[in-house]
C-alpha cells in the first residue's frame, strides 16, 4: 500500500486502530529447544567462517558506505510518537549497502538479497545491555520482506543443509524442495536484481516500537531513485561489480532520500512475531512514515571507510534503546550469533571491534 499521499481522514483512522502493546501476553513465546538450536547455529556459523577464512575475511560484500541524517517528522500522530520518534529531530547517520550472502567476492550479476545497515548517532535514553555507553541506535534492513531463517529451528536446519550441500546446488535444491517452506527457502535465488538506490529494504523481524510492536522499512523517495527501479542487471553485459559502480555514479551526482516507515502489530495470528517467514500484509496493516533519511551527494566507495567498517564495526540490533528492543526468536538468535561471529572474525583477522560513539570517529 502506498501511504505517501494519505489524507487526514486516513491518518485519523490509523490513529484509532487497536495496536498491540509490546509487553502484551503472547507477543513473545520461546519455542521448545530454542536455546539449544541457537547455540548450534552459532557453532555452525563459526565453523563456516573458519573453513572460508582463506577465501575471504569479512562476512558480506560492501557495495558502498555513505553519511547522512535521519530527520524525524515533527507532525506525527500520537501513536507514532514513540522512542526516538517522539519529537521532531535530526540524527547523524552512517549507512552501509551490502550483498547479504557471506561472500564478499559474490558476483553482482547473481541475484541475491541485498542489505542496508544504519548507525544512528546522538541517541539518548535507556539502552539495552549490549548498548550501554554507546549512544547509537543500530538499524539493519534486507531487500526481502520475509526472512528465510524464520526462527531458530529453521535456521539450524537450513544452515546445516548449506554446509552439507552448498557446493552442490542441485542436491541442495532437492532437499529444499522436500521442505514445507520450499518457496520461502528458494525465494532468495529469484529476487529482482536492480539498482540498490531503487531498492526497498525491510526489517523482516519485529521490534518494540515504544508502547507497541512493529516492523520497519526504508522506501526510496526521490524521482531519480524511483526511476532507477527500471534498471536491472544484465548478466551478459554488465561487470561483476556493477552494483557498486551504479551506487558510485548515483551518489556522485545525486542526493538520496528514503522514507522510514513502520507497520504496527494488530493481530498476532496474522502477524506472527516468533516466525519471520510471513509477510505482514500491508493492505491490512499499512506502512506509516515517521522519518526521512537524507543522503547528500558524496563518494560512496571510500576505501578508508570501507576498510574501517569491515575491520572494526559491527551493526547489531541489540545495540540501541530498550524502546526499540528486538523481539521474537530470530532476534534472540541474533543476540547470541552476531557477537560470537564478530568476535571470531576479529580474532582471525587480528582486528579489534570499535564501537564508534559519534560521526567524528568515522573516517
Amino acid at each position: 500500500m502506498d501511504i505517501t499521499n494519505r489524507g487526514v481522514d486516513d491518518e485519523a483512522k490509523l490513529a484509532d486502530r487497536n495496536y498491540i502493546r509490546w509487553d502484551a501476553h503472547g507477543v513473545e513465546k520461546i519455542a521448545e529447544n530454542e536455546e539449544e538450536d541457537i547455540k548450534a547455529v552459532a557453532d555452525m556459523i563459526n565453523t563456516m567462517q573458519k573453513a572460508q577464512f582463506n577465501n575471504h575475511r569479512t562476512h558480506a560484500r560492501t557495495q558502498g558506505i555513505v553519511k547522512g541524517k535521519l530527520v524525524v517528522h515533527d507532525d506525527l500522530s500520537q501513536h507514532l510518537k514513540q522512542s526516538i520518534f517522539d519529537h521532531g529531530a535530526e540524527y547523524p547517520v552512517v549507512c552501509r549497502y551490502s550483498s547479504e550472502p557471506g561472500d564478499p567476492g559474490l558476483d553482482d550479476r547473481i541475484p541475491q538479497p541485498r542489505g542496508f545497515a544504519m548507525k544512528v548517532f546522538n541517541v539518548e535514553g535507556d539502552f539495552l545491555s549490549g548498548g550501554v555507553g554507546i549512544p547509537t541506535q543500530d538499524i539493519e534492513f534486507n531487500s526481502t520482506p520475509a526472512l528465510d531463517l524464520a526462527n531458530a529451528k529453521t535456521t539450524r536446519e537450513i544452515i546445516d543443509l548449506r554446509i552439507k550441500y552448498g557446493n552442490n546446488p542441485p542436491e541442495l535444491y532437492k532437499h529444499l524442495e522436500a521442505r514445507p517452506d520450499t518457496d520461502l527457502q528458494k525465494f532468495r535465488d529469484t529476487v529482482r536484481n536492480t539498482h540498490l538506490e531503487s531498492t526497498r529494504h525491510y526489517s523482516q523481524t519485529a521490534f518494540r516500537f515504544g508502547d507497541y510492536v512493529a516492523k520497519y522499512c526504508l522506501v526510496p523517495n526521490s524521482a531519480t531513485q524511483k526511476k532507477l527501479y527500471e534498471e536491472t542487471v544484465k548478466p551478459d553485459a554488465d561487470p561483476s561489480d556493477i552494483l557498486s559502480r551504479w551506487l558510485q555514479n548515483f551518489h556522485r551526482d545525486h542526493d538520496a532520500e528514503y522514507l522510514l516507515q513502520f507497520q504496527l502489530l494488530e493481530n498476532l495470528d496474522d502477524q506472527p512475531v516468533e516466525y519471520a517467514g510471513k509477510v505482514w500484509d500491508p493492505e491490512k496493516y499499512p506502512w506509516q512514515t515517521v522519518a526521512t533519511l537524507v543522503v547528500p551527494r558524496q563518494d560512496s566507495f571510500d576505501w578508508e571507510m570501507k576498510c574501517f567498517w569491515e575491520d572494526h564495526i559491527r551493526v547489531d540490533p541489540w545495540h540501541g534503546l530498550k524502546t526499540l528492543q528486538p523481539l521474537g526468536g530470530p532476534n534472540r538468535l541474533r543476540k547470541v550469533v552476531y557477537p560470537a561471529s564478530s568476535a571470531l572474525r576479529r580474532k582471525m583477522n587480528a582486528r579489534a571491534e570499535v564501537n564508534v560513539k559519534s560521526m567524528a570517529e568515522v573516517p
